[in-house]
């Protein structure tokens, strides 16, 4: 009795671990296209972009810095609310050039910084702002510059640049 009852825990292994091989080597399903970048976001575009995360900052009651880049993160257009902290300027404008420059918002800069491990790579990269705020601008599928905003919670900025970037879709 003892010695079938090893067999099996013998064969159970066994299969475990050619079960746990075969999943080790079924491919991760592919990651999506590279996002490309378009011709640099127009300033009547930006205005737009900006216009709108204005809106929702003051429906919110936020002041905020906000700050549109180009593909390249060069500022296109700037804008503050009256109140809004000073150190925002700078920081508003570092967000959104980070989002353009590295193709993504700066969310999951800070939520794979958070997650520890591969995610320390943030810290080491220059230009790199993983707090969250900046958002790409993306038009006919184009990255054409950012937005960034800053003068909340990293969650208030979050919010108000979406909704700018989310304007010109």
């Amino acid at each position: 009795m003892l010695l079938k009852s090893i067999a099996q825990a013998a064969v159970a292994a066994i299969l475990a671990v050619f079960a746990w091989g075969a999943a080790a080597q079924t491919p991760a399903p592919p990651a999506p296209g590279p996002i490309f970048y378009g011709a640099p976001i127009s300033l009547d575009n930006a205005k737009k972009a900006a216009a709108v995360a204005s809106a929702e900052a003051r429906k919110n009651h936020w002041a905020m810095a906000l700050a549109v880049t180009d593909p390249a993160g060069d500022l296109v257009y700037f804008e503050k609310i009256d109140g809004t902290q000073t150190a925002s300027v700078n920081i508003a404008i570092a967000k959104s050039r980070s989002a353009a420059i590295f193709k993504r918002a700066t969310k999951v800069m800070f939520d794979d910084l958070a997650s520890g491990g591969g995610g320390l790579r943030f810290l080491a990269l220059e230009g790199a702002v993983p707090v969250e705020g900046g958002v790409p601008i993306v038009m006919d599928g184009k990255i054409v510059g950012a937005i960034g905003a800053s003068g909340g919670t990293g969650q208030q900025d979050g919010i108000t640049a979406k909704a700018g970037a989310e304007a010109l879709k």
